[in-house]
């Protein structure tokens, strides 16, 4: 297995710079393929508009654009989320509109899915809304493969990432590479489970990263959990769809985003934990509740919140979406 995966990495890890853009725009004249990026926001006022911006300028211009479509679905941003997005020239869609017979759950695996319905690239590009100093490198660097490669379906970007003010010298901090060692629900959990169970997927260096690109004809196959577990889910059943030698990764470099707090990162790793475990043992959850505490008047005080329970069926079942293709 070991040798396997080592195989993998020498065939199958890449950095950006070994596809020039220049590369990229000819292998994309040549194929005819279309690339939509998507971002999901909530309340990411603060930084979605910088990245609209990089994206349209660096990657939307000239004779052969390598983006052709840029698509922020807002999830019920509470501040001026879309309003900055659609000033910064993207198409701004709202979660809520787009499928509306079937409501709505909150989740970001929920908005990447209503997404395949509102774009329509032969390649989709998910990139997170709370990205800091965005460079054009996240996009070209995981689309690159899909365009020069034929048979890769699906590419993870990795990256360092530094913990705030402990970094060190290129962004590495005092826990290694990326300050976080790759973020600390993909160490404490993700990690150890996917070497568990899915040992195949061990050189995944960001597994529950949320900059991935994949080939519609993939992702219109795969189940999408309407949570934080979304990133695992479709890591492991892209690997049963496809095999191991269709997946990639690209070091993009350095990824600077908004830290979440430990009690939310805990909510996060339950979601993962439960999205591993109903692959495991399908039809079968443990407990979908997870219990956390919090100092208040009377000492510590439980909270207790859902565990995303739930998946969105592959999008190619449903018959609006099969009717819009036939369109």
């Amino acid at each position: 297995m070991l040798e396997e995966v080592e195989n993998w990495l020498s065939r199958r890890s890449w950095s950006v710079t070994d596809r020039p853009r220049s590369r990229l725009v000819t292998a994309k004249r040549a194929s005819g393929a279309r690339v939509s990026v998507v971002l999901p926001a909530l309340d990411e006022q603060a930084t979605v508009g910088q990245i609209v911006t990089v994206i349209r300028e660096e990657l939307m211009r000239g004779p052969v654009p390598l983006v052709d479509e840029l698509v922020v679905v807002d999830s019920g941003s509470t501040d001026r989320t879309a309003e900055v997005a659609a000033a910064a020239g993207a198409r701004v869609v709202h979660r809520d509109a787009i499928l509306p017979r079937l409501p709505a759950v909150p989740g970001k695996g929920e908005v990447l899915w209503r997404s395949l319905l509102v774009t329509s690239g032969d390649i989709v590009c998910f990139v997170d809304a709370d990205l800091r100093e965005f460079s054009a490198d996240f996009v070209a660097g995981i689309v690159g493969p899909l365009l020069t490669e034929p048979e890769v379906q699906f590419v993870k970007a990795m990256y360092d990432r530094p913990l705030g003010a402990g970094a060190g010298p290129g962004g590495a901090g005092p826990g290694g590479a990326g300050g976080e060692q790759g973020g600390r629900v993909t160490e404490l959990m993700a990690r150890p489970l996917l070497n568990m169970h899915w040992p195949l997927l061990a050189g995944f260096v960001q597994p529950l990263g949320g900059e991935y690109a994949a080939r519609r004809s993939l992702l219109e196959r795969l189940p999408f959990p309407v949570g934080y577990g979304v990133e695992l889910g479709l890591l492991v059943d892209a690997l049963h769809t496809v095999g191991l030698d269709a997946l990639a990764q690209v070091d993009v470099g350095v990824r600077r985003h908004r830290h979440q707090d430990g009690r939310a990162l805990g909510r996060m790793a339950a979601a993962i934990y439960r999205t591993a475990q109903l692959r495991l043992a399908r039809g079968h959850l443990l407990r979908p509740e997870l219990t956390q505490f919090e100092r208040g008047e009377r000492g510590f005080e439980p909270r207790t919140y859902q565990v995303d329970t739930e998946e969105r069926p592959p999008i190619g079942g449903i018959a609006e979406y099969a009717a819009r293709r036939v369109a």
